[in-house]
């Protein structure tokens, strides 16, 4: 039986980090840059996209989280040498999705409540990928349900943001592919340890054509992205069910209680 361990991140370092990523989202709102659109065609068809300050920190940012995280694994007393790519996903999507609203909120209370809330959310996603570093860690089961229930959260924040600002077609396209097949392939990793990249891709294209097509429809924010997460939590689940060798059956009955619960919350979150 493997010695049972408990290790906490370098104070220093974490805090640096926070700061960092946090830095980064209050300056780009405080500088005013001009905005500009970049207009590329796809068979044809103008897609715009909008591009200033707050767009760049978003990315840069985001990619600053990535990097952060793998500066703090690297300080683990059980590193190792080990890969940490699988620790960066959650991280750059929190920052991704903090990103989001402090974009498109003014300037006011409701924008420091989504910052505080923000940083509140990336250290724990922090904390959790490195206590999920080191399996022998007698927190590895509870930072990994976290980390699980996290994703699906941070999916819900995302795509809830992006209904709310009333984006294109083209941006909410972007956006769902990548964060859907993150989401599913880390779920997927933390349940099972092995990578279901066919499972997490195909799960991105639902998830996109679902997406374009509810883009259309009348639906408050809420109700958006619980309409597409109960899919995601769905199929997701299949894969794992299919994974463990769960009847087909039992699997479709799990998947579908699922899927209704989500799309029963959808409907009645309706203001």
């Amino acid at each position: 039986m493997p010695e049972e361990r408990s290790h906490m991140p370098d104070a220093n370092r974490l805090s640096v980090l926070v700061a960092a990523v946090l830095l980064a989202y209050a300056l780009a709102h405080l500088i005013e840059t001009q905005r500009y659109v970049f207009n590329f065609k796809v068979l044809g068809i103008a897609f715009p996209l909008p591009l200033n300050m707050n767009v760049a920190a978003t990315f840069m940012a985001t990619g600053l989280t990535a990097a952060g995280m793998d500066w703090l694994l690297r300080g683990h007393p059980h590193y190792e040498g080990k890969n940490t790519f699988q620790h960066w996903i959650l991280p750059a999507l929190t920052s991704f999705a903090l990103g989001l609203p402090l974009y498109n909120l003014p300037f006011g209370p409701a924008w420091w409540l989504s910052f505080g809330l923000g940083g509140t959310l990336l250290l724990l996603v922090f904390l959790a990928e490195y206590i999920a570093l080191d399996s022998a860690d007698i927190r590895h089961p509870a930072a990994s349900a976290g980390l699980v229930a996290l994703s699906y959260a941070l999916f819900l924040i995302v795509m809830a943001t992006l209904s709310l600002t009333t984006a294109r077609l083209v941006l909410i396209v972007i956006v769902t592919a990548p964060a859907a097949g993150l989401v599913s392939l880390r779920a997927l990793h933390l349940r099972t340890g092995e990578w279901k990249i066919a499972w997490a891709i195909g799960i991105a294209l639902i998830l996109t054509q679902l997406a374009t097509s509810l883009h259309y429809w009348p639906l408050e924010p809420v109700q958006y992205g619980l309409a597409l997460l109960g899919p995601l939590y769905a199929l997701t689940e299949l894969a794992l069910n299919l994974d463990e060798d769960v009847s087909p059956r039992r699997a479709a009955i799990e998947v579908s209680i699922g899927l209704a619960v989500f799309w029963a919350a959808a409907f009645l979150a309706r203001g």
